[in-house]
């Protein structure tokens, strides 16, 4: 497996639009199998642990065939990074056509936060809001800013542990989104979730691939959403299949992050909110990185490869 990976293994770096979770290019490796291109890229400073993952969900898409799929298309949300000004905040949104869910970055400052929050429902009122937290607050911060910042669909990962979740579960009202608590567990089949979360997201490089989320997803017994990890169009492609291949999907999908980046190596439009799958032929010229980085991606691969047997 190891010499498919390394005979196709193409490197490349996709520059974003605004500074995005502290990274203005994201750099991703991509090899082709029998069922197409696939892509490896956990982020930069991830454990080669962790990464085994992702190389899993990678070798995956490559070599086999995907599941049974219940729609075509995906529809997804708009995704507003933690950045503040109306100019600033319509050009983003400008990105989603006919998008009528906005995800908001939130965690780090509330008074921009509410603000940012604020911002969106002006410029967009028709649309619901769920906002993201990334694990940064305590019980007591987010149950007072989620009693200050309106309605909105639901948290995500708005406490670190179960047990915080727990217990910001009893005292509020609006539902939980499960993110960094599955995929940063060593085996999140152990995790006990009752009374912590309403609804578990799912990333498929994260989480090790369609298969093994489908495998969580049926092990907790929660409704679930889809999103990504700022992918190329390749692992977006492939996080579509993910969400198209579930019966029920009730959630718009986190799988519009394309739209935060300049530049890709091919185009998934956003057609009145919803995604189609498509067979990525990615666009290399460009992109490449430099020999250095080809290298320390490919010695990457090949430590993260030792660790999967």
């Amino acid at each position: 497996m190891l010499d498919v990976i390394l005979d196709s293994l193409r490197v490349i770096s996709l520059p974003t639009k605004s500074n995005f979770r502290g990274i203005n290019h994201r750099e991703v490796a991509l090899f082709e199998g029998p069922q197409g291109w696939a892509e490896f890229s956990p982020f930069l400073e991830y454990s080669d642990e962790e990464s085994s993952r992702w190389l899993a969900c990678a070798i995956e898409a490559a070599m086999q065939a995907p599941p049974r799929l219940y729609r075509s298309s995906v529809g997804v949300n708009a995704t507003m990074p933690a950045l503040n000004g109306e100019s600033e905040i319509n050009r983003i949104l400008a990105g989603f056509p006919g998008c009528t869910t906005v995800k908001i970055k939130v965690g780090t400052h509330e008074k921009e936060d509410l603000e940012r929050i604020a911002t969106v429902r002006k410029l967009s009122p028709q649309s619901k809001i769920r906002i993201d937290v990334n694990g940064l607050w305590s019980v007591d911060q987010a149950a007072k800013f989620i009693e200050s910042c309106g309605e909105i669909e639901y948290v995500e990962q708005p406490c670190a542990t179960v047990a915080e979740l727990r217990e910001l579960k009893s005292r509020i009202d609006v539902k939980i989104v499960g993110d960094e608590i599955l995929r940063k567990s060593k085996n999140p089949f152990e995790l006990d979730l009752d009374g912590a979360i309403d609804i578990v997201m799912l990333k498929v490089q994260p989480l090790g691939g369609i298969r093994n989320a489908h495998a969580l997803a049926a092990h907790h017994k929660l409704p679930v959403v889809v999103s990504s990890a700022l992918e190329s169009a390749v692992g977006i492609n492939y996080g579509l299949i993910l969400a198209a291949s579930f019966e029920e999907m009730d959630f718009d999908c986190g799988l519009a992050t394309g739209s935060l980046l300049a530049d890709n190596i091919a185009n998934i439009p956003i057609i009145e909110g919803k995604m189609q799958i498509k067979r990525i032929e990615p666009r290399f010229v460009g992109l490449e990185v430099s020999a250095d980085r080809f290298d320390w991606w490919k010695n990457r691969i090949m430590r993260t490869a030792a660790l999967l047997g």
